[in-house]
């Protein structure tokens, strides 16, 4: 009986059980489809990344006597569709079983859905085997609750899977060093010391691949970097700059994660979130690693436990939120903002220092890290009023790590606050203050820092208040911005009016900003 068997562009786990013994009758297909690359506008890299790590899977499996058919983006019989694709094949070979890893995007676990409805022969979803979580697990945690805490997610998370706890024969329910959270210790600046360690990636010439899929009319934006491509092509590149950055950036990661600096744009971030979204990583493996670094003495424990909580909790967190409340997540608009995005957001030619170079890089590498994402792009876009849905179709496109189920509510949710607090506990947002003092980018810039009004002022400032002061009645009882609410009350009406002013000139020329 012979199986078909469809492995996504984000399925890229060589380990899966499909593949621990080789299965004459089963054949896999990987597929280069305009459907994938055209839903949103991708950048460049993406798409190459992608691509590229699916064929390299291909050339593996294939290697080992696994009977593949990949469908290149160029492809004569390619219909450019995952169904229509799935369809011919399984005529091709009078498939009488189809089966397909579960999806971890809405989108693609209907479509898949719906299309094994329609066959005659028999179907089945396997799980991925990569998360620590089922997708209901975080729904049942926080059933008939009105926000969802990470933080309890966290612990619940550590306590079961015995991450940085104590020893079991003493309390296994107790963490670490006495407490669950080490954040007050992550938050320095970085003064340019020590030293951004060396970019150790390999470098891959993708020329001819990117040549096809220019060729194949597939639409993208940011450069390519085809000729020094850095991202890995599969999990023994990825382990293995897994395995430098456990030893070389891990023990300066904690320090400085929510630095931001124009003399560096990697600084100690680890670079792996590309490879673990598309499961050449296994999160338990990453984890594993971090945890060991702190028990051999090469990490402080803040440091280990810092990066532990992005992964097994923040990420299966996310993911728990994500499948909860889709389909309808994306529509979520608290505030009714509907600005679109300025035209920078394409170019990154602005004359905010810190927006230039947030999305400057984006642009280049298809990377920032999460305090730029947040607090320097997420941060403007709130204040500014500009359009959700219209934003989390940019980082979708934009970022090598961007998949819908983790990028959707760290921006409709954690970003913007468009969920009204399902997610998040307050709105993350600043002035110029918070920016200048985790980044160098208010230095040469052309806004002053300092400045709330004035052509010279820097937009952070005055949006900041205007953002609070036109959501009072949304905001006001928040237990966490009660600061905030009483220095505007304690702001005369005089200053309040002009500041308002300010933003209005602001927001009419985000353009030209």
């Amino acid at each position: 009986m012979t199986t078909l068997r469809l492995i996504l562009g984000d399925q890229l786990n060589p380990a899966h059980g499909w593949f621990t013994e080789v299965a004459p009758d089963a054949i896999y297909t990987l597929m280069e489809i305009r459907q994938e690359t055209d839903y949103v506008l991708h950048h460049a890299q993406k798409i190459i990344g992608i691509f590229a790590g699916m064929r390299s899977l291909a050339e593996q499996l294939s290697a080992k006597g696994h009977r593949i058919h990949y469908v290149a983006i160029d492809a004569q019989d390619n219909q450019q569709s995952l169904t229509k694709n799935l369809g011919w094949l399984i005529q091709h070979y009078q498939a009488q079983r189809f089966e397909y890893q579960a999806p971890d995007e809405y989108r693609l676990d209907k479509q898949l859905k719906d299309f094994t409805q329609s066959l005659s022969i028999k179907s089945a979803m396997v799980s991925s085997e990569h998360f620590y979580t089922e997708r209901d697990d975080c729904a049942k945690i926080f059933k008939d609750q009105k926000q969802w805490l990470m933080e309890r997610f966290y612990r619940l998370m550590r306590t079961k899977h015995l991450v940085l706890m104590q020893d079991e024969t003493q309390d296994a329910k107790k963490p670490l060093g006495g407490q669950w959270n080490f954040d007050q210790e992550n938050r320095k600046s970085w003064p340019g010391t020590p030293a951004e360690p060396v970019d150790a990636r390999l470098r891959h010439d993708h020329r001819l691949l990117w040549e096809s899929i220019k060729n194949a009319g597939v639409n993208s934006f940011g450069q390519p970097q085809a000729e020094d491509f850095r991202w890995p092509l599969n999990r023994q590149e990825a382990l293995a700059h897994l395995e430098v950055f456990i030893e070389h950036t891990l023990p300066e990661f904690g320090n400085f994660q929510d630095a931001m600096s124009t003399k560096g744009w990697r600084l100690f971030h680890s670079l792996i979130s590309f490879a673990l979204n598309t499961k050449m990583l296994n999160p338990r493996e990453v984890v594993s690693k971090a945890e060991q670094a702190f028990r051999d003495g090469a990490v402080s424990l803040a440091c280990a436990e810092g990066f532990i909580r992005q992964i097994i909790g923040w990420r299966e967190y996310i993911r728990g939120i994500y499948w909860a409340h889709m389909p309808d997540y994306d529509t979520h608009n608290v505030f009714e903002h509907h600005t679109p995005l300025p035209e920078w957001f394409w170019t990154g030619q602005t004359k905010m220092n810190c927006l230039s170079h947030a999305i400057g890089q984006s642009l280049e590498h298809a990377y920032a890290h999460h305090i730029q994402r947040l607090m320097i792009i997420g941060n403007f876009s709130l204040l500014a009023g500009l359009d959700p849905a219209a934003l989390h179709r940019w980082y979708l496109g934009i970022y090598i790590d961007a998949f819908e189920w983790v990028e959707l509510p760290n921006t409709i949710g954690m970003s913007q606050y468009a969920d009204g607090g399902l997610l998040a506990t307050k709105p993350y947002v600043s002035s110029a203050a918070y920016i200048d003092r985790m980044s160098d980018y208010c230095k040469g810039c052309h806004y002053n820092k300092k400045l709330r009004e004035g052509e010279k002022a820097c937009p952070f400032n005055a949006l900041y208040w205007d953002f609070f002061e036109r959501n009072k009645e949304k905001l006001s009882g928040n237990f966490r911005l009660g600061m905030v609410y009483r220095n505007l009350e304690k702001m005369d009406a005089e200053a309040l009016t002009s500041l308002k002013a300010q933003a209005k000139i602001t927001l009419a020329k985000l353009n030209q900003l």
